[in-house]
Parts: C-alpha cells; structure tokens; sequence
C-alpha cells in the first residue's frame, strides 16, 4: 500500500532540506494518490525529470514504498526540454504534483528502477 501522496511529498520535502539542497513545490495534486515528479536543477543548464517507475519494478523490492525513473534517455537534459516534458505531463495528468529540487550536486534523492 502506497503512503498517501500528500505525505510522501511532505517528507521528501523535508529529507531534500536537511540533505543541504532545496525544494520547493511547484504543482498540488491529488492529496491521496496524484502522481509525483520531481525536476531536479543543477543549476548549470541540466536538469533532470523523474517520474513514478512501472509497478512492476516494486515487485523485487521490499520496503520502498515508491520506485522512480529518469524520463528521458540522457543523463542530464536541458531545462527548457524538461519543461515541455513537464507542460505535457500537467495536460495528461492534472492531478500531478510537481516538485522542483536544486542541487548542484543533481542528487535526487529517490530510490531510482534499474534501467
């Protein structure tokens, strides 16, 4: 069973804190169970999306709540590709919650799918 998204988002939110880097939340969704992205900044003209990984990934993993993957093939994207990755994400979805971290390590700090 999925912790609620609302809370998942919360304490994400304050892990990214007190790893030193910054988060912010730029789109509320569903408070029981919107999907979540993350857009990671290194703040150098890369970014990365990552999204919810297939469920089928979870199945091998016990403990993690939530598995992530990258949303495009390279490692690190421009940010205005991740944005129009995002703006159509936002058009599928509207109920997605969008988290936006800066880090100029571009740690994520998800449990990411085997590729």
């Amino acid at each position: 069973m999925h912790l609620r998204a609302d809370i998942w988002v919360a304490a994400y939110l304050r892990r990214v804190g007190v790893e030193g880097a910054v988060a912010m939340l730029r789109r509320r969704g569903a408070a029981e169970a919107g999907a979540i992205f993350v857009k990671v900044d290194r703040l150098d003209g890369h970014a990365a999306l990552y999204g919810p990984a297939p469920q089928s990934e979870l199945a091998d993993r016990e403990g993690i709540d939530r598995l992530w993957m990258r949303l495009h093939k390279e490692e690190w994207s421009d940010p205005a590709s991740v944005e129009e990755k995002i703006a159509r994400e936002m058009k599928f979805d509207p109920d997605l919650w969008l988290i936006e971290v800066e880090d100029r390590k571009g740690r994520c700090f998800l449990d990411l799918a085997e590729r």
